[in-house]
């Protein structure tokens, strides 16, 4: 067998190995969040989220909406050496994005089934 009829069954089986994942994969919700930083706000993103009560007052105060927080956990940063992963019931991670006003900053304590938002504040990009 030469190159080219190898080729030509090689092109054969991943077009059809590309048709079947298609097939099977159309209509949900796939998604690869390889990096620490993606899996931990999809985690976030995926439960049910509670705000703190001065979190709440915060939001309320500088107009900053429920909508500007979700943009920020589908593209913020998590700043893992600030915080607190190594429990065993709920971690707390430190969240910072931009909204349309100023750069925030929030800590998230993440448990199983709830995602509760507390501390949030503006901050000095370095």
């Amino acid at each position: 067998m030469n190159i080219f009829q190898r080729l030509g069954y090689f092109s054969v089986g991943l077009f059809m190995g590309i048709i079947i994942l298609i097939f099977f994969l159309s209509g949900k919700k796939t998604s690869c969040s390889y990096f620490p930083n993606a899996r931990t706000l999809k985690s976030i993103r995926t439960k049910e989220r509670h705000f703190d009560k001065n979190a709440m007052k915060f939001f309320t105060e500088n107009n900053i909406d429920t909508s500007s927080i979700s943009s920020i956990l589908e593209n913020g940063e998590v700043h893992f050496s600030q915080s607190i992963t190594d429990k065993d019931s709920c971690n707390i991670y430190l969240i910072s994005g931009e909204t349309h006003k100023k750069p925030i900053q929030f800590k998230v304590e993440n448990c199983d089934s709830i995602a509760t938002i507390q501390q949030v504040d503006f901050y000095t990009e370095n």
